[in-house]
C-alpha cells in the first residue's frame, strides 16, 4: 500500500484520469472528492463488499439452478 500525506486542497492523480482531492479535515474526519470518468465506478469499500457478496450469492443460487435446468 502506498501511503501519502496530503493537506487540505491538495490532490493526487491515479492512472492519468482519476483525481482525488482532500476537501476538508475536521478532527478525525476527512472529506475526499473524487473526479473520475463516468465509466469508472467509485464505491465506498463497505458498499463494494456488499455488492460483491450479493453478486456471489445470486450466482450461487440462480446460477446453479440455471445450470441444472440446462441438463
Amino acid at each position: 500500500m502506498l501511503t501519502l500525506s496530503r493537506k487540505k486542497g491538495e490532490s493526487l492523480v491515479i492512472n492519468n484520469n482519476i483525481e482525488v482531492t482532500i476537501l476538508d479535515i475536521r478532527g478525525d474526519q476527512i472529506k475526499v472528492g473524487i473526479a473520475a470518468p463516468k465509466e469508472v465506478p467509485v464505491y465506498r469499500k463497505e458498499i463494494f463488499l456488499e455488492i460483491q457478496e450479493s453478486n456471489k450469492n445470486a450466482m450461487n443460487l440462480d446460477g446453479m439452478e440455471a445450470l441444472k435446468n440446462l441438463f
